[in-house]
């Protein structure tokens, strides 16, 4: 991938508004995707002529040697904005998603999520819409059994983003939390900074990507109800070649993380992960994972 194209295609990004929750998106995910560690995963995509997919994950967890995972089938009418997601976990949770987008309205998309765990005859189900324009992207949620209403909103104007979230419990008739978060977005760089859990908690994040190779992130938190103690992580993505790529971070509490994702061939993926105590080294304080991805 050229310079010129990737430039191009961050330009684009710029245009399309993030949703709350991924505001800081590019620093959040440098620094937590990609390292698989305490276990090992394996993750199988395949896609039918006729556009169903099928997905199937499984982790076993080091320590524990418990194995869990799940099996999902997907179905895409795209002509019609509708698309049929179903999943059966391990632990016998029966999960649906139907969502259609783009039907009722230009930029609306409508999800209703189920779940059910028929050995103790527990279900869920949540309702989403989303309103997306150029300058404002809008999520409204209802949780029909535990009677939860939310709705998050963000407005953006040249690459500027302040978005806010609330939840209201409908039968206590009480605000259950409220978030806010403002953010900057550039072709090379964004910041971001939120305040959650009531505005209790506050987070400030940075992405810089350096050159078409590099990129860099860091994070800094605050829980104003707890210590006075910031706590920090920083980490970098340093691109290998077309088909190799390895990040690591670093947090003041001195737990070091590293991992190497290698494209053995298309469709073939492995990516190894670990997380150092530096700490506590000479201690079984550290962590080891695995990854496999196969998708045809």
């Amino acid at each position: 991938m050229s310079a010129n194209f990737t430039l191009a295609h961050l330009n684009n990004r710029i245009r399309l508004l993030f949703a709350f929750n991924d505001i800081g998106k590019s620093a959040k995910d440098l620094l937590s995707k990609d390292y698989p560690v305490g276990g090992v995963k394996l993750e199988v995509k395949t896609t039918a002529a006729n556009g169903v997919t099928f997905k199937v994950n499984g982790q076993r967890d080091n320590k524990t040697g418990i194995i869990v995972g799940d099996l999902e089938t997907k179905y895409a009418d795209k002509k019609n904005g509708l698309t049929f997601t179903e999943a059966w976990t391990t632990s016998n949770h029966l999960n649906g998603k139907v969502e259609l987008e783009n039907n009722l309205a230009k930029g609306l998309k409508l999800e209703l999520l189920t779940s059910l765990l028929p050995s103790v005859n527990e279900k869920a189900a949540k309702i989403n819409a989303t309103y997306k324009k150029p300058n404002v992207h809008t999520i409204a949620t209802l949780d029909v059994f535990k009677t939860n209403f939310s709705v998050n909103s963000v407005f953006g104007q040249q690459g500027f983003l302040v978005g806010a979230e609330v939840a209201y419990n409908v039968l206590d008739g009480k605000i259950g939390r409220y978030n806010a978060a403002v953010g900057y977005t550039a072709a090379e760089y964004g910041v971001a900074v939120h305040a959650t859990n009531n505005l209790s908690n506050y987070a400030a994040s940075y992405y810089h990507r350096v050159n078409s190779d590099l990129e860099a992130s860091g994070k800094a938190s605050w829980d104003s109800k707890g210590s006075n103690a910031v706590a920090l992580e920083v980490g970098a993505k340093l691109k290998l070649d077309a088909s190799a790529f390895v990040k690591a971070k670093i947090s003041n509490s001195g737990v070091l993380g590293l991992a190497y994702t290698q494209a053995l061939r298309p469709g073939v993926k492995v990516n190894f992960g670990a997380s150092v105590d530096t700490s506590r080294l000479n201690e079984n304080a550290h962590k080891l994972g695995l990854s496999f991805t196969l998708e045809n």
